[in-house]
């Protein structure tokens, strides 16, 4: 049975800033030098141009300041449960919003189709939680099915997709809402370890929503057919990614070693979701790399020996959005979709990583109509 993809929509908040911005306030708030000096160069070395966040203040002496003025006269940061709350109160506005986008958008949906809605983000809990709120706010149907697939990191849009999968196989009727939603900046800290300040060059916030159906397209939609799912593991990568949840945000491991991990072994993990799919490496015209920061693309071309157009989604979204965690690699999928001048079906690789070392990867066909060219009005608040 085949079971596609028909829409894929993304949503990221207002505020943006950019990354010299984000540059500039980490070295006022760093001890010394040495710090600033490194500050600089992961900045600079980033391969991002600007991230949006929901934090509207940081520390600007206003209310709802993110490092607000202690009574001590030092910038204080907010408990993990203050940040929790923000999570709650913006994963509802996003998730409402990104979802009334996606059924609109998509050909012949109306919220009453929906079977199941899957909710994907690791970097905030709450409950009732955005997959109540959808089917709420939405008047989909209170037997409406709804999973929740917590605190995985940037690979868990593909649980979330092979779910889905799953569950139009084993229903034809199935209409499934995969929500990937992560806001990464909450957990900004003001830490001098070179593992914080690595996480705080790169992450950011942002939604993306995934329709999966086995019904058939409409043949001026652009959509993906989805094939194989593989998971490996890479045992030698387990402490160079992973986090636990801090007194002041989730507390983050992310070693510089962890590309030339990934470049090291990423040509072995991929054979078998090549072979399931009975595919040669030259048979993948177009990657869908989760740009967990550029030099993990880097490391991705050069093991694979990709040309620059094959992951150029992935840097685009690098540069206009940084890592937003299990979102990004939706918003890579939305943009090779909508790429110009690209045969209009072509053979797709997707992959991403996370901790474990984790690697998930699907192989996708992408099938594009010509007359689609639709992309979200969003208003943003650049932040120089």
């Amino acid at each position: 049975m085949s079971v596609w993809i028909h829409e894929i929509e993304t949503m990221t908040p207002e505020m943006v800033y950019s990354q010299e911005y984000a540059s500039t306030k980490m070295q006022e708030w760093v001890d010394d030098e040495h710090q600033r000096r490194l500050v600089r160069v992961l900045y600079r070395k980033s391969g991002i141009d600007k991230r949006h966040s929901v934090i509207t203040s940081f520390d600007k002496n206003l209310p709802g300041d993110f490092f607000p003025l202690g009574t001590d006269g030092q910038r204080r940061e907010l408990s993990t449960a203050e940040r929790n709350n923000i999570f709650t109160r913006e994963s509802q506005r996003l998730a409402v919003n990104l979802a009334r986008q996606a059924i609109e958008n998509c050909p012949g949906l109306k919220p009453s189709d929906i079977t199941h809605v899957i909710t994907v983000s690791c970097t905030g809990f709450c409950n009732p939680g955005p997959d109540y709120h959808i089917v709420n706010e939405l008047g989909l149907s209170p037997a409406t099915q709804r999973y929740n697939l917590g605190f995985m990191g940037c690979y868990a849009a593909f649980p979330g997709l092979r779910m889905a999968k799953q569950f139009c196989e084993a229903d034809p009727e199935a209409v499934v809402l995969v929500l990937c939603l992560e806001l990464c900046t909450l957990h900004l800290q003001i830490n001098s370890g070179e593992d914080f300040m690595l996480a705080n060059s790169l992450f950011a916030d942002g939604a993306a929503l995934a329709i999966v159906s086995a019904k058939e397209p409409q043949e001026d939609q652009s959509c993906y057919l989805l094939g194989d799912f593989h998971s490996d593991l890479i045992p030698s990568g387990k402490d160079d990614m992973a986090w636990t949840i801090g007194d002041h945000g989730f507390d983050i491991a992310l070693s510089s070693y962890v590309p030339k991990i990934i470049g090291a072994n990423i040509r072995d993990a991929i054979k078998p979701v090549l072979a399931a799919g009975q595919l040669e490496l030259d048979d993948i015209t177009i990657w869908a790399v989760h740009p967990g920061g550029k030099a993990i693309v880097d490391k991705v071309v050069e093991s694979l020996g990709l040309e620059a157009d094959q992951v150029a989604a992935s840097r685009k979204v690098l540069r206009q959005y940084g890592n937003m965690s299990s979102a990004t690699v939706l918003f890579v999928l939305k943009e090779i979709l909508s790429q110009q001048g690209r045969p209009l079906q072509e053979s797709v690789c997707a992959m991403a990583f996370g901790p474990g070392l984790t690697v998930e990867m699907a192989l996708l066909q992408a099938q594009r109509a010509c007359s689609k060219n639709k992309t979200a009005a969003t208003v943003e608040v650049l932040v120089e």
